[in-house]
Parts: C-alpha cells; sequence; structure tokens
C-alpha cells in the first residue's frame, strides 16, 4: 500500500513535470503501472494529489529559510536566495502558478498549505532585511509571494528567463530607500 502510494506520488510529479498539473489521471496512472482507480483509492480528488506531491517540495523551500538566515550574508540576499528557489519551484511546476491563483475550491487546500508553510518562512526573510534597513517595511511575505507568483505564471513569449529576471527587478523595488 505505501509502495503504491509512492509510487503515484513518483509517477505524479513526473507527470506533473511534463504536462502541468491538470494532466490526465490515466496518464499518472499509467506511468505508475496501476489503474486509474487505483490512483482515486489513494487520493479521492486531484487536489490532494497535487497537495501531497508538493507537500515535500514546500517543507524543504520552508526550511530553508532559517539556513539562509544563519549564514554570514546580508539579510536582502538571503531573502534573495530563498525567492529564487520559490521561484525555480514555481517555474518548473507547469501550471501551478495558475493552480494557485483559481478560485478552483478543490484547490484551496494547496494554496492554503503553500500559505501556512511559505509565508512565515518568507516572513523571517522580509522580516529580517526590513530590520536591517535593506527593504522597504511596507514590503510584507505575503504581497511579495503573490506578486512573485504572478510573475511565474509562465507562457507564450514569457519563459522562465523572463519571469525570474522581473522577480530580479520586483526585489530590486522592494530596496529601502534613502
Amino acid at each position: 500500500m505505501r509502495r503504491t502510494r509512492e509510487g503515484l506520488l513518483a509517477a505524479a510529479a513526473a507527470v506533473f513535470v511534463e504536462q502541468g498539473v491538470q494532466a490526465p489521471i490515466r496518464d499518472i496512472a499509467s506511468r505508475a503501472g496501476v489503474g486509474v482507480g487505483t490512483v482515486y483509492r489513494h487520493f479521492p480528488n486531484r487536489a490532494e494529489l497535487v497537495v501531497a506531491v508538493y507537500r515535500h517540495q514546500l517543507e524543504e523551500c520552508a526550511s530553508l529559510a532559517p539556513e539562509l538566515l544563519a549564514k554570514p550574508i546580508p539579510p536582502s540576499e538571503a531573502l534573495a536566495r530563498w525567492i529564487d528557489v520559490f521561484v525555480e519551484f514555481l517555474v518548473t511546476k507547469h501550471g501551478l502558478g495558475v493552480a494557485l491563483q483559481s478560485e478552483d475550491p478543490s484547490l484551496q487546500t494547496l494554496h492554503s498549505l503553500m500559505l501556512d508553510t511559505l509565508v512565515p518562512a518568507c516572513g523571517t526573510l522580509v522580516e529580517a532585511a526590513a530590520a536591517a534597513g535593506e527593504i522597504d517595511r511596507r514590503v510584507t511575505a505575503y504581497a511579495l509571494m503573490r506578486a512573485v507568483g504572478n510573475l511565474c505564471i509562465l507562457g507564450p513569449g514569457y519563459d522562465r528567463a523572463d519571469a525570474k529576471d522581473m522577480v530580479f527587478r520586483l526585489l530590486a523595488g522592494c530596496r529601502a530607500t534613502a
């Protein structure tokens, strides 16, 4: 049972990278070598599957914040490094940015998990950078992450490099002014 679940999560992660979070469940089942019913026995709906796939990655991203703050680097640099990891997470997960912005109630669990896990982590970095006078004190973790998330919705003529460039510009705009 546990091996089946792990196999489903690995298959779903691979399919999500290739096709996005709205990929057909039958493709995930096929990749895992099981029937569609097996997928639904473990994950009654798509949102539960998406959350399960990304939970570990979210926790890793959150745990990076205190590690960066412990390094002998300016807090704004720690924030920028953390945001780079967050951007990489968003842009490599096709459709995740759109899913997070969705009004679809079945995806609220994912949105809540992101908020509950990542906003406090980002908040420690934002607060440290603001306390050091490196970023504007009016910047909040939630607003910053929401802006980053919006900038990471890829599409025709707007790719990973464009998203990274725009996030870099966003962070430059967050700097404290004299």
